[in-house]
């Protein structure tokens, strides 16, 4: 099979179902190195490039990915606990994401007020709890 020029094996921008999304951040935006620590915090834990954003999962899993809007420039999306949402959604710093949105899921905006990196590990933490594997769940406790 021909290759055309810059069709490096391993050298190619990522694709989701054969669409080219190219990197939408920098590693020194404000918050990322923030949003890591907490993040990579959790058991088996993984930062992966998607959707030209970063998102961590646990496994396979996704359960927060650093992103932004025409109307936020820095958030993080993340899936909270069902009980927990209707709170959350009525707090002016919070928001429903395109995309996400309509499986539950918020984005926190990191510019909407000085941001609380407990109350950001508190959220991050119920929600890799919702997609993490039992074996990860012991290693938490």
């Amino acid at each position: 099979m021909a290759q055309g020029p810059g069709s490096v094996p391993g050298n190619r921008p990522p694709t989701l179902g054969g669409v080219a999304h190219p990197r939408m951040y920098s590693d020194d935006d404000p918050f990322l190195v923030d949003l890591r620590r907490v993040c990579l915090a959790f058991p088996e834990s993984a930062e992966v490039e998607a959707w030209g954003r970063p998102t961590f999962r646990a496994g396979k899993k996704v359960f927060a990915v650093f992103d932004w809007t025409d109307e936020h420039d820095y958030a993080v999306t993340f899936k909270p606990e069902p009980e927990e949402r209707p709170a959350l959604a009525a707090d002016p710093r919070f928001y429903v994401p395109p995309y996400f949105g309509p499986g539950g899921w918020l984005a926190l905006d990191f510019s909407a007020a000085p941001v609380d990196w407990d109350e950001v590990a508190e959220l991050m933490e119920s929600s890799y709890r919702q997609v993490a594997l039992k074996r990860m769940m012991k290693l938490l406790d």
